[in-house]
């Protein structure tokens, strides 16, 4: 593993992406070392500089907490279970991460619009399609401004983590055009038991990175050492992270690191933007970004399959559509937590 994701870091870098707007490469440049140095040694950044606006994140905000703050009976009109394309409310204790608990949140799943008369949509790709938008006056608009503005903000990310990687900026566009990136509107309610309560289990991200917003403290981070790391708030950052399919395109390069939500006792809102490529995207090893002599440590998996098979086995209504033969993972699957430092760990102990 050449990713000092092995080392016990303490606390993430901060890199201001300012520069990334520019339109003077060297500055361009710049930004993108410190991107890649990120990326290479935690897997885990905060990101400045970023140019989604205070009014679009505090209008996110004030729409969230009105769709919440709606009855139960209300807010299931638009349960998830009911979207072919993966959209909407997930309620308390939907999830279930790879230790088998219950996540104590309730969520608002959104993503990329697309119509119904997409060819995507026609053939039947999971994870794409229209989004279910509660009856709320101005909500679609204000959250659907916020998706486009941080969707952009991660378009400037991936060029440049092209550039980090040696590559022309523009290297990683082709495979970004019509993705299943999915914006999630999360609620922890406030639990003043919740000493050591988990909110989402440990895990890495399924998708090329994310992008998140929180509200309060509560991500934890692995470190190499296997220690749990705060990650405290910083005024008008983002939380950047590696996801599954950039360590694979980087073959271990850039590092998908574990993380989870713990102490949720105070109301907590989170807002994570998980960047991804297209669902037919075959994900392996890039031989632009094998080192000479290097051999990719990866089986190549189909971006989308992954994504859908991870969903699967961790939203109860799909689990109990593939008890019931409805649905069923996708040939070659992965369990739960097959990225990150605990699964390095396994397989060292195994291996």
């Amino acid at each position: 593993m050449t990713g000092g994701a092995r080392t016990a870091f303490t606390s993430l870098p901060i890199v201001d992406v300012a520069g990334l707007y520019s339109a003077d490469p060297a500055e361009r440049m710049a930004v993108a070392v410190e991107l890649g140095k990120a990326a290479r040694e935690t897997g885990f950044l905060y990101v400045t500089g970023h140019n989604v606006s205070g009014e679009l994140r505090s209008s996110l905000l004030e729409s969230t907490k009105r769709f919440f703050s709606r009855p139960v009976e209300e807010k299931m009109e638009i349960y998830i279970g009911k979207s072919k394309s993966h959209r909407g409310y997930v309620p308390e204790g939907e999830e279930v991460m790879a230790d088998g608990k219950r996540d104590l949140k309730e969520a608002l799943d959104l993503g990329y619009e697309v119509s119904v008369d997409h060819p995507i949509v026609k053939a039947g790709t999971p994870m794409i399609g229209p989004n279910q938008w509660p009856a709320i006056d101005g909500f679609e608009q204000a959250v659907s401004s916020y998706y486009q503005a941080v969707f952009d903000l991660g378009q400037h990310l991936l060029r440049g983590f092209a550039l980090a990687l040696g590559q022309e900026e523009d290297f990683f566009d082709r495979f970004v055009t019509c993705p299943p990136s999915q914006l999630r509107l999360l609620h922890y309610p406030y639990n003043p038991d919740a000493v050591d309560a988990q909110g989402i289990g440990a895990h890495t991200d399924y998708e090329c990175f994310t992008l998140l917003l929180p509200t309060a403290p509560g991500l934890e981070v692995m470190n190499g050492a296997g220690e749990w790391i705060d990650v405290p708030l910083i005024p008008d950052a983002y939380v950047v992270n590696i996801g599954d399919m950039m360590e694979v395109w980087t073959n271990g390069e850039f590092i998908a690191t574990s993380h989870r939500v713990r102490k949720v006792r105070e109301e907590r809102y989170s807002f994570p933007l998980f960047f991804a490529c297209d669902y037919d995207t075959v994900v392996a090893p890039l031989p632009e970004l094998l080192k000479e002599g290097e051999t990719p440590r990866y089986e190549p998996l189909r971006a989308g399959d992954h994504l859908y098979a991870q969903t699967m086995q961790s939203f109860t209504y799909l689990i109990e559509k593939v008890k019931r033969g409805e649905l069923s993972l996708p040939e070659g699957s992965k369990g739960l937590s097959s990225f990150g430092q605990e699964a390095r760990q396994k397989a060292a102990v195994n291996g």
